[in-house]
């Protein structure tokens, strides 16, 4: 009994560090079709990470938006402004015109746990009141996006309960800290939810900081999994890797020495079994980082040196 007295203190002190810095973030926006005029609008939680009024939230709550409302725990109502958002993660970053608001703080992801105890908050269903707090446990850590090819990092999956309006809200551990940013569930399955990793959203929030959106390190290559069908259809002694299938002139894989049939085996010392591996891992650094690639080329080993540029078109995954 002692011990589930103390948990329940620290759920207790975890949630109450949290609460006031979970907010509503409403959107709305114009749609046109062939019927007329007609609102859209979305609903969906936010964190504040600053006391100078930033918010994170997930990307599709304020996507294409043309008002954005945010509704402080005090009930107050005020007007943000989108800074930026990135598609791929699924993270945004809002402003608002306050100062002094209690702020979370945003713990490593990377120290989470399977079996950790976690707390999801947020206003699930726009339900009036103090957000919704609902416990779980880490179910799984570097998760992909079950139905997203293009999801870079790996999120944390929980069995801790997120509804519709969860969105955007915060995963917390039993300290308080936030580790992740809730954005998904499944509603077919049973207690299975996604949040993204807060070393990820640190991330997006630097670089929407600084250029008002994700720049993604560009290399210039198109390829595929080497699965067991690739491999029997190409004839291929074994399976895993990314098989490079065109490498863009002038771009920084050409320039390493990579070409076309190269297969690709790791990068940065990290393990590539497929091409969500290499993304995962691309993910990680920025335009003028110098990166490690192992490849093998005609049953032999090769490695090259590829500094990674920024382009344009490296903004969206499908074009590398």
């Amino acid at each position: 009994m002692e011990g589930i007295s103390r948990m329940q203190e620290e759920i207790l002190e975890a949630v109450s560090r949290i609460r006031e810095s979970v907010v509503s973030v409403d959107s709305s926006r114009i749609s046109y079709n062939r019927y007329g005029i007609a609102p859209v609008r979305g609903s969906g939680s936010g964190i504040v990470v600053s006391g100078s009024g930033y918010i994170v939230t997930n990307n599709h709550v304020i996507q294409d938006s043309e008002n954005v409302t945010v509704r402080l725990q005090d009930g107050t109502e005020t007007e943000g402004f989108v800074i930026g958002g990135d598609e791929a993660t699924d993270i945004a970053l809002v402003k608002i015109e306050k100062r002094g608001l209690k702020h979370a703080e945003l713990g490593d992801s990377d120290s989470v746990k399977v079996g950790q105890i976690v707390l999801a908050v947020g206003n699930a269903l726009g339900l009036p009141g103090d957000p919704t707090v609902s416990m779980g446990v880490v179910g799984a850590v570097g998760r992909p996006m079950p139905w997203a090819d293009f999801i870079f990092e790996g999120l944390i999956q929980t069995d801790a309960a997120i509804n519709p309006g969860n969105s955007g809200g915060p995963l917390v551990d039993l300290s308080g800290n936030v580790i992740g940013i809730n954005t998904a569930m499944i509603p077919f399955a049973q207690g299975m939810g996604f949040s993204i990793p807060s070393n990820t959203v640190k991330r997006v929030m630097e670089q929407v900081l600084e250029h008002g959106m994700v720049l993604r390190p560009y290399i210039g290559i198109s390829g595929v999994s080497v699965d067991r069908e690739v491999s029997q259809r190409l004839g291929m002694k074994s399976t895993g890797g990314v098989l490079v299938v065109r490498v863009s002139q002038a771009s920084p894989a050409y320039y390493a020495g990579i070409r076309k049939g190269d297969v690709i085996t790791s990068a940065s010392e990290k393990k590539v079994s497929n091409i969500r591996d290499l993304l995962e891992e691309l993910s990680r650094h920025k335009p003028g980082d110098t990166i490690s690639i192992t490849a093998t080329r005609s049953g032999r080993m090769m490695e090259a040196k590829v500094r990674l540029t920024g382009d344009e078109q490296a903004m969206h995954p499908a074009s590398r």
